[in-house]
């Protein structure tokens, strides 16, 4: 099946071109667009939707609100954040909102649908390493999201699981998380399921910021 995809963003002519690129492509659908986040979230009641592309800085309601809403929902489509500018705090609340990555409008076709496919098939699209850096940045002044009650489900984590947890927040790969702790890629990839289950997370984007929130990271990627 192809990938549905919704469109949010006030500008007419940016939707346009981001139309475009996406009808190209024999594995997506645009099903939906709007103009706001309020309509985007109106039209989730009615349209399935795999994948969102949400614009931060909207009239009525901004996308960071929008993703938030939408991540809450049950069996949620995922969202991807645009933003104008690369180091934009709204994008990174976004993160924290539940989105599973973040993309520069000006990002080149190619790696916009690649990005797409990523997250519909459950990856991030922000490397961890990347997020990582922009939290050290701005995580002092993003409110919270009200993940730190869920420090308390860390402690359900086996010790191998904690251990890789904490690589995976320093913005590790698979392959050099398995370097590190003489282990094979596919038996990390499944310590990795395993995290994301217990802790409720999307994705590795997630589990980096739940490690700042929590304090098991500090800035700078150092375990606390």
């Amino acid at each position: 099946m192809a990938i549905r995809v919704m469109l949010v963003d006030d500008q007419v002519l940016l939707r346009t071109g981001f139309r475009m690129v996406l009808a190209a492509q024999p594995d997506m659908e645009i099903v939906a667009e709007a103009g706001d986040s309020q309509e985007a979230i109106d039209t989730l009641g009615s349209t399935a939707v795999d994948v969102v592309l949400m614009d931060v800085r909207m009239p009525r309601l901004d996308g960071v609100e929008a993703t938030r809403r939408i991540c809450a929902q049950t069996d949620p489509p995922k969202v991807l954040i645009l933003t104008t500018f690369d180091l934009d705090e709204y994008a990174f609340s976004g993160l924290k909102a539940g989105a599973s990555g973040f993309m520069l409008k000006d990002v080149p076709p190619a790696e916009l649908l690649s990005a797409i496919r990523s997250v519909h098939s459950g990856d991030a699209v922000v490397a961890p390493s990347t997020t990582r850096r922009l939290l050290d940045r701005f995580s002092p002044m993003l409110p919270s999201s009200g993940r730190e009650p869920q420090h308390k489900h860390v402690e359900r984590l086996t010790e191998r699981e904690r251990e890789v947890m904490l690589l995976v927040a320093q913005g590790l790969s698979n392959g050099e998380i398995a370097g590190r702790l003489v282990l094979s890629e596919a038996t990390v990839k499944t310590h990795v399921g395993r995290i994301l289950t217990k802790l409720g997370l999307r994705d590795r984007v997630q589990v980096v910021v739940l490690a700042y929130e929590t304090g098991l990271v500090r800035a700078g990627g150092q375990a606390g």
